[in-house]
């Protein structure tokens, strides 16, 4: 007689079995550095801000690229509060400043106060060849709250493409090459962790929550470490220019019917309180809760920021900017800049 056990599991601790099985029964399986891998681990940090609003968590993961404090993370709604706390593996916070963002690979780069920190070295180094043996470090699903290591997952390069996905209803505004990866790095909190090689090298940095636009397949991806590098080179550059326009006049955007929420903080973020119907703002397509996070690709972390730089624009200048909308990244073109004696025109007055 054959008696048959049916062993019933949630999903999450079926998945977690089954790559533990998967690691022990492979016959040719090398056994992984341990001590590489913890050090690596040092350097992912645990980010923290705004979140709770239509389900968006407040948590996800970052990279220490520099022993100086510079924090690499992915740019999302988490990042939309003037109060980013950043935990090291240590245990201890630190308050962060946002010092830049790349809205087209959805980068952003932090700053805290602290020196010798175990920072990854972000080299421009080739990408690795599909096949490649990774360890995916991330704080997923808020695991790790304090001084507790963030989670590794072992996995594989599956694949490398160009990424043609989408979050929500827009597409994703990064078209270039991603690693595709074997392991579920899809998960909240995900988002900005490290990609490593057996050596603790960095590879690459995990992306957002996607599906792919061709299967509608959730995509688990990291962004190389050569993109990393070309994202953090632009972020620098435009926080070294971004210092020369205090003395620029701010534009009001409420001149083409875009109406801010009210200046009633230090830094009240550039959020879209309402649109003038029959403006400009309206027939570009801009939303009321738009959160605009750049303008030209040079990134505004305030109200006031976003009206120095519209003003630091020529007139007739396409007006470019860069919003968050239901989690995703939108474009939106306000058409030429007014002169200084115009005014916007409604629909009723042409």
């Amino acid at each position: 007689m054959v008696v048959r056990c049916a062993l019933r599991m949630p999903v999450g601790w079926t998945a977690v079995c089954a790559t533990f099985a998967l690691a022990v029964c492979r016959a040719d399986d090398v056994p992984q550095p341990q001590a590489a891998i913890a050090r690596a681990a040092q350097a992912v940090v645990k980010v923290y801000g705004s979140g709770g609003v239509r389900g968006l968590e407040g948590y996800q993961s970052g990279i220490l690229v520099s022993p100086e404090g510079r924090i690499l993370t992915a740019m999302s709604t988490v990042l939309d509060s003037a109060d980013v706390e950043c935990v090291l593996d240590d245990g201890t916070r630190h308050r962060a400043t946002l010092l830049g963002a790349d809205p087209r690979r959805e980068l952003a780069l932090l700053a805290i106060e602290a020196t010798g920190l175990p920072a990854l070295a972000l080299e421009p180094a080739d990408a690795v060849p599909v096949g490649t043996r990774v360890i995916a470090l991330s704080n997923l699903f808020a695991v790790a709250v304090g001084d507790e290591r963030v989670s590794a997952q072992r996995g594989v390069v599956s694949a490398i493409v160009p990424l043609q996905a989408r979050r929500g209803a827009a597409e994703a505004p990064y078209a270039g090459d991603v690693y595709v990866l074997d392991c579920t790095t899809n998960n909240p909190g995900s988002a900005g962790g490290a990609l490593v090689d057996s050596r603790g090298r960095l590879v690459g940095m995990l992306g957002k929550e996607l599906r792919s636009t061709t299967s509608g397949i959730w995509l688990s991806y990291a962004l190389p470490a050569a993109e990393l590098v070309r994202g953090v080179a632009a972020i620098e550059s435009g926080t070294i220019d971004a210092e020369k326009v205090e003395d620029v006049r701010p534009f009001d955007p409420g001149r083409v019917g875009a109406i801010l929420v009210p200046d009633l903080l230090d830094r009240t973020p550039p959020f879209v309180e309402a649109v003038v119907r029959g403006s400009s703002a309206e027939r570009a397509g801009l939303r009321p809760d738009d959160l605009v996070i750049a303008v030209a690709g040079r990134s505004v972390g305030t109200r006031g920021a976003l009206q120095r730089e519209l003003g630091r624009l020529p007139a007739a200048e396409p007006m470019r900017l860069s919003v968050i909308r239901d989690g995703a990244i939108v474009e939106i073109d306000l058409g030429p800049k007014p002169r200084v004696e115009e005014r916007p025109r409604r629909e009723d007055e042409r």
